[in-house]
């Protein structure tokens, strides 16, 4: 029985103010996907609409070959994970993970085994007689997911799962997701603002705005091409530069050289990553490097010229190697670039071999 889920025309409004805009999306069976963009971009509300939680003003959501638009919550053959874990604070472990199956009336020998196969996936078997006040939070979203997956579900849908989680639990958790989800082939749906989260998770990603789907494909398809200076600008810091065009040099409106572009004349925006700013030192420098943020095995360089201002990046060796310090004179160079033009039509690759081929690099 196929688990793909079929997502067509849907739109949702509330008070008046529309939430989803005609969104038409496909998470193909098997398919770990996450729903990525800002607070209020409609992640939350299109997951809600696929779990039954609410419904659509128009359009329909399939499940396979069924039409689940309708359905009642519990026909959807649909696991639910939210962010603050939603555990029955006075169940234990054990008795949390067995409740849906309760719920089924299943018998007490297949709810012991199935239990305990769960406590086993999600590496908690020594746990099952606590009650989650004693868990860690990354402990009680592991038991959250075992709990979501004791229905048997079709899909899964995880609503930020790792929100309410610090940095490292969320680091290490997400990896034994991913890890779950290769063993398992669930078709999975998460619901993230974190890039980070996403693309290392996800075998594809969709980026929302304002309701609408802006862009989707693979971690590292989305990253190396964003559909429009909104994408580029969500997924990582970027130096945003007015320029413009003139026999198909990239000049920045600042008046240095950003390199060249198949694009007619006149006014463009480009965008550049901090990793592709590299700065050379340089007595007689344009530029002066007005400080230095080293965070371990990176570092971050503000460089500034005039009224503008600029972010490097670099590795602490190549830092140390290039002998750069704070109020030292350089001048920059540019290894890459995204060039869109008016209204943000593009994207077009910034050609940079002209003004790189100096720099040595590696």
């Amino acid at each position: 029985m196929s688990t793909e889920i079929t997502i067509s025309h849907v739109s949702r409004s509330f008070n008046g103010h529309i939430v989803l805009d005609d969104v038409n999306l496909t998470v193909r069976e098997g398919e770990l996907l996450a729903l990525l963009g800002p607070s209020g971009s409609g992640k939350t509300t299109l997951l809600r609409l696929i779990a039954g939680l609410d419904q659509p003003d128009s359009g329909s959501i399939a499940i396979g070959q069924d039409d689940a638009t309708s359905r009642h919550p519990k026909e959807r053959g649909v696991g639910f994970v939210f962010q603050h874990y939603a555990l029955f604070r006075h169940m234990t472990v054990f008795e949390n993970i067995a409740f849906p199956l309760r719920i089924r009336k299943a018998r007490q020998a297949e709810i012991k085994a199935k239990v305990e196969e769960l406590l086993k996936l999600i590496q908690l078997e020594t746990l099952a007689g606590r009650y989650p006040a004693q868990l860690s939070g990354g402990q009680r979203q592991r038991v959250a997911l075992a709990r979501a997956l004791a229905s048997q579900p079709r899909v899964l849908l995880l609503d930020e799962p790792f929100g309410a989680l610090d940095a490292v639990v969320r680091r290490d958790l997400r990896r034994w997701l991913r890890h779950l989800h290769e063993e398992m082939h669930i078709t999975t749906l998460f619901v993230t603002h974190d890039q980070e989260e996403a693309f290392d998770l996800a075998d594809r990603v969709v980026i929302m705005k304002d309701g609408k789907i802006c862009q989707e494909g693979t971690p590292i398809d989305i990253y190396r091409g964003p559909a429009n200076p909104f994408v580029h600008e969500f997924l990582g810091e970027s130096n945003h530069l007015a320029a413009h065009v003139a026999g198909g040099m990239v000049l920045a409106d600042a008046g240095f050289p950003l390199g060249s572009a198949e694009l007619p004349d006149g006014p463009v925006q480009a965008y550049i990553r901090p990793h592709h700013v590299v700065p050379v030192p340089a007595a007689q420098g344009a530029w002066s490097i007005a400080r230095i943020a080293a965070t371990g095995a990176q570092a971050r360089i503000s460089l500034t010229r005039g009224g503008t201002a600029l972010e490097a990046a670099m590795t602490a060796d190549e830092l140390l190697e290039a002998g750069l310090h704070a109020g030292g004179a350089v001048e920059v160079m540019f290894t890459g670039g995204t060039i869109f033009g008016p209204d943000g039509a593009g994207p077009v690759r910034l050609n940079t071999q002209k003004s790189a081929h100096k720099l040595k690099v590696g």
